[in-house]
């Protein structure tokens, strides 16, 4: 009796819960949009949570994307974080194939390796990291901070793929051995696609990662061609000097936020799918 009294208020409240949630997402951003399209007198005349008058000034879009050459930026962004995302998820997923279904000696203290580095701040190793790619020439390159992207995004992929990977049931190998199949075989035709909701949850925050990623973008890139979408904006307002443009500012904060909007509106089941799975498997 009691159950069937409180199921429809539970309903209720995981609702409402969910709104109020919801609201407190999409609050910051629904200000971010409209704080771009105002100009610095509507800032500081006005409250900060007032619409922005009208004509809404779509300029401010076109002033950062041409002036302070964000396109380019933009550019420099995608190219970094979807080459290391590619590369890392295949190195990662490759390793993580072998520590999983092969024995051999030195297979957990290879495994433990990944989950050390973990454990290590990846700030502590700027410095020889900036000596290292000095020497080979790769500091103001993308190319050196997608090998950077790259090692950094494998440890913990690794962690998370090895138990996808392990679940997977060996008469599957066993099978495709039979059939003539070789290693590169199986692992490729078998059992990567088996693996697609690990590959897609490293992936997703591999993206995020990157793309997001500030302080290795801004030590090891001192070319303004090559800077990526964080350092451009942080150099932006340092251009601005005594007077900060806030609606283009906001609006380079949601031309930063795009891709991402993006990616998760054309991924949303594979992301639910891949979140899911892990949870299942962990």
């Amino acid at each position: 009796m009691n159950q069937r009294i409180l199921s429809p208020v539970s309903r209720i409240f995981f609702k409402m819960s969910l709104i109020v949630w919801s609201i407190c997402v999409l609050y910051p951003l629904i200000w971010t949009v409209l704080s771009a399209l105002k100009n610095n007198q509507q800032f500081f005349l006005g409250k900060p949570w007032d619409l922005p008058k009208l004509p809404l000034l779509w300029s401010n879009f076109t002033f950062v994307w041409e002036k302070y050459n964000f396109a380019h930026n933009f550019m420099n962004s995608l190219v970094v974080t979807i080459v290391s995302t590619a590369a890392g998820v295949l190195l990662s997923a490759t390793t993580a194939y072998v520590i999983a279904r092969f024995s051999f000696r030195g297979n957990g203290l290879l495994y433990y390796s990944y989950l050390a580095y973990m454990m290590i701040p990846t700030f502590l190793g700027i410095i020889p990291l900036f000596f290292l790619l000095s020497d080979l020439h790769l500091t103001n390159h993308l190319l050196g901070l997608i090998f950077v992207y790259t090692v950094t995004a494998v440890p913990f992929a690794v962690f998370v793929l090895v138990s996808f990977f392990k679940s997977l049931p060996y008469e599957l190998e066993e099978a495709a051995a039979m059939d003539g199949a070789s290693h590169y075989g199986i692992f490729f035709r078998i059992m990567l696609p088996l693996a697609k909701p690990g590959l897609m949850s490293v992936a997703i925050i591999t993206v995020l990662n990157i793309w997001n990623e500030y302080v290795f973008a801004l030590i090891l890139m001192n070319d303004p061609t090559k800077y990526t979408i964080p350092v451009a904006i942080a150099v932006m307002q340092g251009e601005m000097q005594y007077r900060t443009e806030w609606g283009p500012l906001f609006a380079a904060l949601i031309l930063s936020m795009g891709p991402t909007i993006v990616f998760f509106i054309l991924f949303q089941k594979q992301i639910t799918g891949g979140i899911t799975a892990g949870a299942l498997k962990g």
